[in-house]
């Protein structure tokens, strides 16, 4: 997995330098609608396919996708389709949407918590945290019963746990000294 992230960077970079600021949210939604038929295990099968060529792989994800593509993110498709790089579009798409969350001063941030969070919890939740990370954010919330309680929060590569499993881990390492 790694592999294809290092091959799907500078096409993601690419791309977004290439993108119009008026034309931002046509273009994600375009490549979302893309990537999702990129994941496809037929679509990959057929792009594998030595008998057929990489137009009529293109055609069939622009079909399949019903988008019209803007002649930038037509030539980068037609690119990436001819380099045999359409395992690693999904990955480009998500590496592009990161960019452009960057660029309006939006991050991630993944909670793990051991029980279900409503909407009211979690704006309990974001406030502090975007107070603390310095920015926007927009939360991911997976639910981790190995955590026991509390919550963990990743935001790029910053974690805050204040899970009662990581305070247990605590004590025991204090105790253990």
């Amino acid at each position: 997995m790694a592999e294809l992230a290092t091959i799907a960077r500078p096409y993601a970079e690419a791309l977004f330098k290439a993108v119009p600021d008026a034309e931002l949210i046509a273009w994600q939604q375009a490549l979302e609608a893309v990537a999702a038929v990129a994941r496809d295990p037929q679509v990959q099968a057929l792009a594998d396919n030595p008998k057929v060529t990489s137009n009529q792989v293109f055609d069939v994800i622009v079909a399949a996708a019903k988008v019209t593509l803007a002649t930038s993110l037509t030539n980068f498709l037609r690119t990436v389709l001819e380099n045999g790089r359409l395992a690693a579009l999904p990955l480009m798409v998500e590496q592009f949407q990161a960019l452009v969350k960057a660029r309006q001063g939006v991050s991630e941030a993944q909670i793990f918590s051991a029980f279900p969070i409503d909407a009211a919890q979690l704006a309990e939740i974001m406030g502090p945290l975007e107070k603390r990370f310095g920015r926007k954010l927009e939360a991911k919330v997976e639910l981790d019963a190995e955590l026991i309680g509390g919550v963990r929060v990743v935001v790029g590569d910053e974690v805050l746990d204040t899970s009662v499993k990581a305070r247990l881990e605590r004590m025991k390492s204090t105790l253990l000294a």
